[in-house]
């Protein structure tokens, strides 16, 4: 079985402690390689490795930037198949699900930062005739990078892309359940020439490496994709430290769905907005609410769909629902559907692990399920979940919708479905969520900011948010 190394100073190193922690294909159960159990030390090598290649990548010139990040692009765009493949195995999602989506979007993300780079305009500000104000935007320096299991290679690459763009030097830390890709990445970069230092990857633990980086005084920003307590944790050490902080946290979305929706097309985006990844995006939607006029039709409709959906090995082209990423999240989920019951919850579908025949019979796979009856203030309508677990409720008006929508601590995204385009503006305005889609899920425009508000978060990626974020900006007033 094959040892994962660390990517330090343009080279694939072993970890200095020389301990490795289980990697597990969750749809086997089965240990498949090891993932570097690294500490501190490793994250100082990567930073003084960072801190060495910063002076010439950040004075190099922007188009030679791009031109190396574009060859990054192309090099996983050439391997969309390997790389699919590893993240299903490593992850569990089904491999159609990486290789038509989630490997293309990290090949978007590093291409589309590549190209942004060179169009990133800075402001001039003339007083008349008086005096002329300008701002600079350059580099912040040696940045941190933290990214979690759901998304691997795509979340990952929506960090690194723009901080490298922008002329840092970068120390990150993929989530140490699903360290594959993230290796094969870093295979990538040496082959696109990147240079040595730029990009360090250091594998391991949360408490050890992530702290770490967290923690280490001249890292001077922190991105961080994960749980809410997780980010309150980096928040509480980096703050002090008056450190940059970009933090994507959880999210409980609600999908309002009005009566006069296109039935059909609603109820087909709702399942695929419910159970993409077994429900393991932060954007999914998990708690449903349907105008009461349409309810019963819709949860027949919705119910229908969702048990037809083919749980099984994430290698099969017709499994929709793979497996858990891990036993500890495989227990966490089966969890909140016991408590759901016992908050009075009636399982419409699902609400058990699933035993698939075969090579998978050890995996971590939990039936999709669809939970009647709960009133929107109990847990599991307050707290996340994280899997393929969703919660269905009518509700009488738009004033009591909005008030069960917004009534959790996130506001990460919400889904509105209506053919009434006064209405659809109206809801999205009240929404107090970052993300609002309209008769759609998880379309996706990579030049818009991206976050949350409440507990899902501080701070906005993607397009000129993300560049801004990894620059210092400076104004410059010369009088005439």
């Amino acid at each position: 079985m094959e040892n994962i190394h660390n990517y330090i100073n343009g080279a694939l190193l072993a970890p200095v402690s020389s301990l490795y922690i289980d990697n597990i294909n969750p749809a086997t159960g089965e240990v498949y390689s090891f993932c570097p159990d690294s500490d501190e030390r490793d994250v100082a090598l990567a930073y003084e490795a960072a801190a060495a290649a910063f002076p010439s990548w950040s004075e190099m010139p922007v188009s030679e930037r791009s031109k190396i990040m574009l060859k990054i692009a192309q090099l996983i765009e050439e391997r969309t198949s390997e790389l699919a493949l590893a993240e299903s195995i490593d992850q569990g999602k089904p491999l159609w699900l990486a290789k038509n989506g989630e490997i293309p979007r990290a090949q978007s993300n590093i291409h589309f930062f590549a190209t942004a780079i060179e169009h990133f305009a800075s402001e001039a500000h003339p007083m008349g005739n008086h005096a002329l104000n300008y701002t600079l935007r350059t580099p912040i320096g040696i940045v941190g990078c933290i990214s979690p299991w759901n998304l691997p290679l795509y979340l990952f690459t929506w960090k690194i892309a723009p901080a490298l763009a922008a002329g840092n030097c970068v120390v990150a830390k993929p989530s140490e359940v699903t360290p594959m890709t993230a290796y094969l990445f870093s295979q990538i970069c040496i082959d696109a020439g990147l240079p040595k230092g730029v990009l360090n990857i250091v594998h391991g633990l949360g408490p050890k490496v992530g702290s770490a980086i967290v923690a280490h005084e001249k890292i001077t920003a922190i991105s961080f994709t994960g749980g809410t307590k997780t980010g309150a944790e980096i928040a509480r050490v980096a703050a002090p430290m008056f450190k940059k902080l970009s933090l994507e946290l959880g999210g409980k979305n609600p999908s309002i769905i009005f009566a006069d929706c296109d039935f059909e097309k609603t109820v087909k985006e709702s399942v695929r907005a419910s159970f993409t990844n077994q429900g393991e995006i932060c954007l999914c939607g998990s708690r449903i609410y349907v105008e009461r006029s349409i309810y019963e039709k819709f949860k027949t409709a919705f119910v229908s769909q969702v048990a037809s959906l083919k749980i099984g090995d994430p290698l099969h082209a017709d499994t929709k629902v793979g497996a858990i990423a891990s036993k500890v999240h495989f227990d966490k989920v089966l969890s909140y559907i016991e408590l759901a019951k016992e908050e009075g919850g009636t399982i419409l579908s699902g609400g058990k692990a699933f035993k698939v025949e075969g090579i998978c019979s050890q995996g971590f796979f939990i039936e999709p399920t669809v939970i009647e009856g709960l009133g929107h203030l109990c847990r599991t309508n307050q707290e996340e979940i994280f899997g393929p677990v969703v919660s269905i409720q009518p509700f009488d008006s738009e004033a009591e919708v909005l008030e069960m929508a917004n009534s959790t601590q996130y506001g990460l995204a919400c889904t509105v479905f209506t053919e009434n385009l006064s209405k659809a503006h109206r809801v999205a305005a009240q929404i107090k969520s970052g993300i609002v889609w309209i008769n759609c899920w998880l379309l996706r425009d990579l030049r818009t900011p991206f976050g949350g508000v409440k507990q899902s978060g501080v701070g906005r990626e993607g397009g000129w948010e993300a560049l801004r974020f990894f620059t210092e900006t400076k104004n410059v007033c010369v009088k005439i």
